[in-house]
């Protein structure tokens, strides 16, 4: 994935208002969720190209990326003003809703391919194009008679189920909320106790380095619910203490790597396809994160018994200067407590963006119980830092909104059922 560009002040102050607005509309407003994720795909759009531009040539950036930012934001709120009229004439496309339609479809494939890779945006082309090029000349079950060019942008953009259907409001509520509340617990200071809880915990085990790793990985990921936050976050320290113990390098960032991409199954904040799960299912987040911890719990019990091999393959010895367990408790109990109280809401039955909003400011509240609070610019660069991050996941949750739409409106699905059940007899 390419990496962000920095963004200056009045970029930094455009990512805190993106923030604060979902904050908003999460935790006190009660919005239309069509409009709603229209707005979060122009706000983060706009974001996007803040933060991966087109060209490292001025005037190229401020002509193609302020075409993209203006159209993005124009094709937001052209839903918002056009969707009764659309209705009032009977779903019957105007020449605006052509180009709104088609730019913003465009536009969202052009930012998940900046951020994200040229995967999901082939895979997208791929699938709204069989609806109306390629489906009627497929052989056999997944043949389809085809769509309307009108049709498909219709129900891609206006639709319940489209760009802006239930993956968009997974994106803005759920999806944003956690990122969110990661990003102020890793503001406050939790990253450096999970760290340090885990070398306390795990550094005089042979191969401690090792389990201090998978330890940190799991106990990050359990807050931020991103690999890549987590490899960032704790691979810098621990990929080092792996290699100055004696692991291989290749080992050491293996290590890393799966410990890290672990962090997404561990409760309770997941990855998003957690939320995608407990939408589709209707199985509340919160058994979903229950029955998660066992499967989570076996995959690092897994990793350490690879590192326990390879230290004793390789003649490790435990370290003996590692800090006792009880003293880095009694430091940092305090940022414990955003965790609890998360906890405590889901399992009281409050919703899950309910209980992330509580929890961050739960967060900034235990954050005074520490020699360094939370101030207003550490709560300034937390909401700066979980837009930012929520950038690219916005971009590839809409992007797959439209492949999800397109196996709703073609029978994929079924047909994929279908085949599965013939199979298993």
């Amino acid at each position: 994935m390419p990496r962000p560009q920095p963004l200056g002040r009045l970029g930094i102050a455009f990512a805190v208002t993106i923030a604060a607005a979902h904050l908003w509309a999460n935790a006190f407003a009660t919005l239309p969720e069509l409009q709603a994720a229209g707005f979060h795909f122009g706000l983060f759009a706009v974001l996007c190209v803040l933060l991966f531009p087109a060209s490292k040539t001025q005037w190229l950036r401020i002509a193609i990326d302020g075409t993209i930012a203006v159209a993005a934001l124009a094709a937001a709120i052209y839903l918002h003003v056009a969707e009764d009229a659309l209705y009032e004439r009977g779903v019957e496309f105007i020449q605006s809703d052509w180009v709104a339609a088609s730019v913003a479809i465009l536009i969202v494939l052009e930012l998940a391919r900046r951020t994200t890779g040229w995967t999901v945006p082939v895979l997208t082309g791929l699938a709204l194009t069989y609806v109306v090029l390629w489906g009627p000349v497929v052989p056999g079950a997944f043949s389809f008679a085809g769509l309307s060019w009108e049709t498909l942008l219709f129900r891609s953009y206006f639709g319940t189920d489209g760009m802006f259907g239930p993956i968009a409001r997974i994106s803005w509520t759920f999806v944003f909320m956690f990122i969110l509340l990661g990003a102020f617990l890793v503001r406050s200071g939790a990253g450096d106790f999970i760290l340090a809880l885990a070398r306390a915990a795990a550094g005089r085990m042979t191969g401690g380095p090792g389990i201090v790793a998978i330890l940190g990985s799991g106990l990050m990921g359990s807050i931020t619910g991103s690999a890549v936050a987590n490899t960032v976050s704790t691979g810098v320290i621990t990929i080092p203490l792996m290699k100055r113990a004696g692991f291989p390098p290749k080992f050491a960032g293996g290590v890393e790597a799966a410990a890290s991409t672990g962090g997404q199954l561990m409760p309770p904040v997941m990855g998003a396809g957690a939320f995608v799960m407990a939408s589709f299912t209707q199985i509340s987040y919160l058994e979903i994160i229950a029955v998660s911890v066992l499967p989570a719990l076996l995959y690092f019990f897994t990793v350490g018994v690879f590192v326990r091999i390879e230290a004793a393959h390789i003649g490790l010895v435990p370290s003996p200067d590692v800090e006792p367990l009880w003293p880095v408790i009694k430091a940092g109990w305090h940022f414990l407590l955003p965790i609890a109280a998360l906890a405590g809401l889901l399992i009281a039955g409050f919703t899950p963006v309910y209980s992330a909003a509580i929890a961050i400011a739960v967060t900034v509240a235990a954050s005074w119980l520490s020699p360094n609070p939370m101030r207003l610019r550490d709560i300034i660069g937390a909401a700066s830092d979980g837009a930012v991050s929520m950038a690219p996941t916005a971009m590839l949750l809409i992007c797959v909104g439209l492949i999800v739409n397109v196996v709703g409106m073609t029978g994929v699905g079924n047909t994929f059922s279908l085949i599965l059940s013939s199979w298993a007899g």
